[in-house]
């Protein structure tokens, strides 16, 4: 019996504020950039690569993230692949794949601006998958 996966894992920095909604239904959604970038080519054409992932969290994460998140933050997501579907006033069919995070680390120091109003790092965030951490303690390189 074969399972099946789908998760992602990225470390990289925002490139835009995150922009945070509710839906009709009142769950919050908070969307976000991610660039990742990487070195490729031999040591004499040496050049970096950047990829860019689109985020959507939900829920208390979401405001989280909303709250916490500014541009140029360093962060680790994870979570899972999903692909949208829609059909545009155009009349052609438009697709964005996205990941969905259930846990987002916030890898650099809060700035002074977001550090106003609630403690970073405090034990309602750590609850809910937002959570600072030294990047010396992630599991790889």
């Amino acid at each position: 019996m074969a399972g099946s996966l789908n998760k992602v894992m990225i470390i990289g920095n925002l490139g835009a504020d995150p922009e945070m909604k509710y839906t009709a239904e009142g769950k919050a959604m908070t969307t976000f950039r991610v660039a990742v970038s990487r070195n490729v080519g031999a040591m004499d054409d040496r050049r970096e690569e950047t990829e860019w992932f689109s985020i959507v969290t939900w829920d208390k994460l979401a405001e989280q993230c909303a709250e916490h998140l500014l541009k140029g933050r360093k962060v680790y997501v994870e979570g899972r692949l999903q692909t949208r579907q829609w059909d545009g006033q155009d009349g052609q069919r438009h697709y964005k794949t996205e990941i969905v995070g259930n846990t987002v680390l916030f890898l650099d120091r809060a700035p002074q601006a977001a550090r106003a109003g609630v403690a970073y790092g405090d034990h309602d965030a750590a609850d809910h998958g937002a959570v600072p951490i030294d990047p010396n303690d992630l599991p790889f390189e």
